[in-house]
C-alpha cells in the first residue's frame, strides 16, 4: 500500500495547478494543525456516523449525493464515503498520525453499517433507525427484509470493498467487524459472477447457471429501434467500467489477503472480455450484453451498439491483465480492436459513443430520445461523443507486447518510489490550502448544489475538494518530515 500511496501523492503533485507567485512555505506544525482541524471538522460536523455524501451547503443545511439527501444519509457511491475513507488512509500512510487512522476506521464502520445481506452496497446508506427498516442491512439482521440490491454501477460496491480491505490492512486485521464485512462482501461478489466470467450491473444473489450459457458475442438478426423498457441490471455489463473496477478490486484482495479465488475470478473476467469482443466487421465491445451474448438496450439512451466509450476502458483492462499475469491471450484482441476504432474515428478525431451494429454508422439521440444518425439535437446530460485515447492505448500496447513475462515479473517487484519531494509548487499549494480553511476547519467554495433549486447555496463544501486538499497537506508533511 505504501508504494501505491507514494505514487498517488506524486501524481497529485504533478497534476496540481501551478500558482502564480508561489506562496511562502508554511510552517510544518501549522500545516499539521490545519490538516487535523480539517479532518476533525469533516469527521465531527460533516459526517453521519463516519459516512459522507458528495456536496453540502456551507452551513450544512442542504445535502446531496447523486440526488437530494437527508441528514441521516451517507453515500457509498464515489466520491462519497469510500473515497473519503481511502483519502484518510493515504494521509495516514504519509504522516503516521493516529487520528487519521481512527477517522478512517470510523468511515469503514459506516460502510459496515451500509452493507446489504446480498453482500454489496446501494448508492445511499441510511442511518435513521426507522428508515433503516426499508433496507436489508446485514448488521441489523441476516434475515433483514427490504431493499437488498447491491450495485456495481459507478464503482459503488467495488470502492466500498477496497476501502474496507485497505482499512483492514492498515489496522493489522484487528477490527473484527471490518475484516468480516470485507470477507463477506468478497464472497458474495464471487458468487454473483456469471459462468462466463462477467458481472451484472446489480445483484441480489448468485445467478442460475442454466440461464447463462457460455458463448461468444454475436450480432442479433434484428434489434428494436425504439426503447420498450427492460430489466437490464442483470446483463453482462461494461458500462461505467463495472467489470474493470471489479477486476482491480479482485487483485487488491489477492494482494491483501492472498486470495487465489479472487485472482481466478479476475482471470475469468478477462476470459469474458475475450468472449465479448464482437466478430468482424466491428471487433469492439458493447456496453452490455444479454444472455444470448447480443448487444442489448439498457436505458432509453443506450441502444444495442458497439461503444467507442467503454471499449477504451476495456482495452486498458486487457493491458492491465497482461501486466498482472504476463498471459499473451490478453493482448491478442488489441491489434484488430485498435485498427477498427482508429478507422471509426469521427472527422475531429473523437469517437462516437455508439456505432450501429454491422453498418458502423454513428448513432445519436434527439432531446426527446429518438434514435437518429444526426448529432444536431443531442441531450446534454450524456456523452454521445467521447474523447479518443487510442494513441496512448496503442503506445502502451506496443510497449507491453515487447516485454517478456519474465521482464514483467521483474518490473512488478521494482523498488518503492522515493518519498515525496518538497518543491516550491508543493509548498505554495500547501500554503494556499491552509489559507482557504475557514475558522471551523472547513474548505468552502463558490458554487451551487446540483440537485436543489438554483441559488439554494452560494458556497458549498465538496468531498472532492476535501480529498484533494487533504492529499496536498499530507504530501507536504511527508516531504518536510524531519
Amino acid at each position: 500500500m505504501k508504494r501505491c500511496v507514494a505514487i498517488a501523492w506524486m501524481l497529485l503533485a504533478a497534476a496540481s495547478p501551478a500558482r502564480a507567485g508561489e506562496s511562502a512555505a508554511p510552517d510544518r506544525e501549522h500545516a499539521a494543525g490545519a490538516l487535523r482541524r480539517a479532518v476533525e471538522f469533516f469527521d465531527g460536523a460533516v459526517s453521519v456516523e463516519g459516512g459522507y455524501l458528495w456536496r453540502y451547503a456551507a452551513d450544512l443545511a442542504l445535502r446531496e449525493g447523486e440526488g437530494k439527501a437527508t441528514a441521516s444519509q451517507a453515500w457509498a457511491q464515489p466520491p462519497g464515503t469510500p473515497s473519503v475513507g481511502m483519502a484518510l488512509l493515504r494521509a495516514y500512510e504519509s504522516t503516521g498520525e493516529a487520528y487519521l487512522l481512527e477517522a478512517a476506521r470510523k468511515t469503514a464502520h459506516a460502510l459496515v453499517k451500509g452493507q446489504l445481506v446480498s453482500g454489496g452496497w446501494h448508492y445511499a446508506i441510511e442511518f435513521d433507525p426507522e428508515k433503516r427498516t426499508r433496507y436489508a442491512y446485514r448488521v441489523d439482521s441476516s434475515e433483514a427484509r427490504g431493499q437488498n440490491v447491491s450495485t456495481l454501477d459507478d464503482d459503488t460496491t467495488q470502492a466500498a470493498l477496497r476501502c474496507l480491505m485497505l482499512t483492514d490492512k492498515a489496522l493489522d486485521f484487528t477490527d473484527a467487524a471490518i475484516h468480516d464485512a470485507a470477507g463477506y462482501g468478497l464472497d458474495r461478489l464471487l458468487a454473483a459472477q456469471y459462468p462466463n466470467g462477467a458481472w451484472p450491473q446489480r445483484f441480489t444473489g448468485p445467478p442460475d447457471p442454466e440461464k447463462y450459457p457460455v458463448k461468444p458475442a454475436s450480432y442479433p438478426d434484428a434489434w428494436p429501434r425504439t426503447y420498450e423498457g427492460m430489466y437490464y441490471e442483470g446483463y453482462y455489463t461494461f458500462n461505467d467500467n463495472t467489470i474493470s473496477d471489479t477486476i482491480e478490486t479482485m487483485f487488491l484482495a489477492v494482494d491483501i489477503y492472498g486470495r487465489e479465488d479472487c485472482r481466478d475470478a479476475a482471470l475469468r473476467a478477462g476470459d469474458f472480455i475475450l468472449l465479448a469482443q464482437m466478430p468482424e466487421p466491428q471487433p469492439g465491445w458493447a456496453q452490455q450484453y444479454n444472455a444470448a451474448m447480443h448487444p442489448a438496450w439498457a436505458r432509453k439512451f443506450e441502444p444495442p451498439a458497439i461503444t467507442g466509450g467503454e471499449s477504451q476502458g476495456v482495452m486498458r483492462t486487457l493491458l492491465y491483465l497482461y501486466r498482472k499475469t504476463g498471459e499473451a491471450r490478453f493482448l491478442e484482441p488489441l491489434p484488430r480492436a485498435l485498427e477498427y476504432y482508429e478507422k471509426s474515428a469521427l472527422p475531429d478525431g473523437r469517437l462516437a459513443r455508439f456505432y450501429e451494429l454491422r453498418t458502423n454508422t454513428p448513432l445519436y439521440f434527439t432531446r426527446d430520445y429518438q434514435l437518429t444518425y444526426s448529432s444536431d439535437d443531442m441531450p446534454t446530460h450524456y456523452g454521445f461523443i467521447t474523447a479518443s485515447s487510442l494513441p496512448s492505448i496503442r503506445k502502451d500496447y506496443e510497449r507491453l507486447k515487447s516485454i517478456s513475462p519474465e521482464e514483467l515479473q521483474k518490473s512488478s517487484t521494482a523498488p518503492e518510489p522515493a518519498a515525496p519531494r518538497l518543491t516550491p509548487e508543493l509548498a505554495g499549494n500547501a500554503a494556499d490550502v491552509i489559507a482557504a480553511l475557514d475558522e471551523r476547519g472547513a474548505w468552502t467554495e463558490a458554487g451551487d448544489l446540483r440537485y436543489h433549486e438554483p441559488g439554494s447555496a452560494e458556497r458549498v463544501i465538496d468531498c472532492q475538494t476535501f480529498i484533494w486538499n487533504v492529499g496536498i497537506l499530507a504530501e507536504y508533511l511527508a516531504a518536510t518530515e524531519r
